[in-house]
């Protein structure tokens, strides 16, 4: 904005000098014009005064008789000449000896050529000091006796025109210099609104809103650096609304538990949120900005991309991606992105997780299948037992005795599945609470070792408790504690071969107790652990079922843990034998 202050100050400045020269080079010639019209009457008046004076005084020759020049040329500040009808001199006030060539020549013309009709006329001499003639006829008795002829030179005037144009040189100097002054003030005044308006509307460009600027006057430029801060101001509200929503919309993607892609209308992917990264295991700088079939590796993806490109409708698949060392489902979600005037903008896929529905699902279809094959399984054999009764065999004494045990033992498994199964819906429900108190593990393990010593020396199994010597107490509902490491040792004796060992062991920390149960039986498979809690899943079916076992018992195991607030861990390797490790607290924060 200096630049346009300094051309408009320039500009005035300009305009200024043309005005000031030209009003001084006016007044110039108008001055000097006008002191040459004032010299010239002088010289015109004195030459009229003079030829009067000589014709009262009886005429030349009787002027010059009496000697009258001497007391006339005194009063004049210019030359007097006489001269006679022939062009002799008879009186000049300059020289009496000689004359110069010029004024002689300007007298010849005077007597040569103006005499006439012509009384009187008016000549003017060129040269480095400007000679103005005036003449006049001198008459005697109605004829021209002579001529009375007054010059000076113009020396005078040109010098008093050489200070006229020194003091207007001086008067418009000064002016120029204050108008100088005004002029930059003036610009300064008037432009540095608009300056202030400018960096305004620069700052507004690149993108600073909160700019403002101090309305100081009220004409136009007012209204300017007015409509200047209102828009700055309105700029900034949309900006802050759109940084708002740009927020609102970065948060929401971003944490969604859904990945999301974008791609752009030539194929581009576009943007990846937090979790299609975490779950894809890519990285931003290597996956935007690329062409998509270069960067997504599953053909099925890439089919429903095209179909999208192809049918421009919204499309609901599910599909098996194969990622690290699992395969995982999802269900994609894909759309068109279509703009206004059905402009293409691309696609948006929406990668939704079901691993975990499709495992629930299955882990479903399982307890479903399991829990029918249990129940299935007790009542068929009361049945078929009672239907043999039926048909005579309660007639033979031992054949009805032998076949009511087993349907009685058959009844009790089902009345013991039942009863687990509602146990276990039971604790699994919200108002479940324990009926806590202290209960101490040392005590607890001994009356399981004595309970099932039975099973110890049918399957000659040594059974270890490795306990302090002290009391070891936390705080929990007895029976359920019982419950659980019943459960844990019962399987460990049902998975160990004749003669193996089952170790119990309790490690007292400050605020936990940990019980580790640890047989060197079959194992398990890696694979399987996972779904070892899970509800009549069994991993030796043949096994399990043998032993009368119900399929639940680890299930509720895990959920009486939890409900005491605690942890279960199992490890485990096929052919060496499975550990669990039972971590409770020693005082509950809490009861459930």
């Amino acid at each position: 904005m200096t630049t346009y202050r300094k051309k408009l100050l320039f500009t005035l400045i300009t305009l200024v000098m043309v005005v000031l020269m030209a009003v001084g080079f006016l007044l110039g010639h108008l001055f000097k014009s006008y002191y040459i019209k004032t010299f010239n009457e002088r010289i015109q008046n004195e030459t009229f005064f003079i030829s009067t004076y000589i014709k009262e005084h009886g005429g030349i020759t009787s002027f010059l008789e009496k000697g009258k020049t001497s007391k006339l040329t005194p009063l004049l500040e210019s030359n007097l000449t006489i001269l006679s009808t022939d062009g002799e001199v008879l009186y000049d006030s300059s020289s009496s000896n000689e004359l110069l060539d010029s004024h002689a020549e300007v007298l010849r013309k005077i007597t040569l050529e103006k005499t006439g009709e012509q009384r009187e006329g008016y000549e003017v001499v060129e040269g480095d000091s400007d000679l103005h003639y005036y003449w006049s006829a001198v008459e005697k008795d109605g004829e021209i006796e002579g001529f009375v002829i007054h010059s000076n030179e113009i020396e005078a005037i040109q010098q008093v025109n050489r200070q006229m144009w020194s003091i207007l040189v001086i008067c418009l100097g000064a002016a120029l210099i204050i108008i100088l002054m005004l002029a930059s003030k003036i610009t300064s005044y008037y432009t540095r609104p608009i300056e202030e308006a400018t960096m305004a509307a620069i700052d507004l460009a690149k993108g600073n809103y909160r700019t403002r600027k101090f309305e100081q006057h009220s004409d136009e430029t007012g209204m300017l650096t007015n409509s200047l801060n209102i828009l700055a101001r309105n700029l900034q509200e949309t900006e802050m609304a759109r940084e708002m929503n740009q927020d609102r919309l970065e948060t929401l993607v971003e944490n969604m538990g859904s990945g999301v892609l974008l791609i752009d209308s030539k194929g581009y992917t576009t943007l990846i949120n937090r979790e299609f990264k975490k779950t894809f295991d890519v990285d931003s700088h290597t996956f935007l900005y690329q062409d998509y079939y270069s960067v997504i590796k599953d053909e099925e993806v890439i089919a429903l991309i095209e179909e999208i490109f192809r049918t421009e409708k919204t499309i609901k698949r599910q599909v098996k991606i194969p990622l690290a060392l699992k395969r995982k489902h999802f269900e994609i979600y894909g759309a068109p992105i279509i703009g206004d005037y059905d402009e293409w903008k691309g696609i948006l896929l929406i990668f939704h997780d079901i691993t975990e529905l499709k495992r629930l699902e299955q882990m479903r279809k399982d307890f479903v299948a399991n829990v029918s094959h249990e129940l299935r399984t007790p009542i068929t054999s009361i049945k078929g037992f009672s239907e043999t009764l039926l048909d005579g065999a309660w007639k033979n004494e031992k054949t009805l005795k032998h076949f009511l045990s087993i349907i009685l033992n058959e009844s009790d498994r089902l009345q013991e599945l039942i009863q687990e199964l509602l146990n276990l819906s039971k604790m699994e429900q919200q108002e479940f609470v324990l009926k806590t108190d202290k209960v101490d593990m040392t005590t607890i393990l001994k009356e399981i070792q004595e309970m099932l010593m039975g099973k110890l020396r049918k399957k000659e199994i040594s059974l270890e408790v490795k306990v302090p010597s002290h009391s070891v107490v936390i705080e929990g509902e007895s029976d359920r504690i019982k419950q659980v490491f019943i459960n844990l040792i019962t399987n460990a004796l049902a998975y160990t071969p004749n003669g193996g060992i089952v170790t119990v062991t309790v490690a007292e920390k400050e605020q936990t107790v940990d019980v580790i149960v640890q047989d060197n039986g079959i194992g398990i498979e890696e694979k399987e652990l996972p779904r070892i809690f899970e509800r009549f899943y069994r991993i030796d079916k043949a096994r399990s079922r043998d032993s009368g076992g119900t399929g639940i018992g680890l299930a509720i195991v895990k959920h009486i843990v939890e409900v005491h607030k605690g942890k279960i861990n199992v490890e485990s390797k096929p052919g060496t034998g499975t550990t669990f490790i039972v971590t409770l607290n020693k005082k509950l924060k809490g009861n459930r």
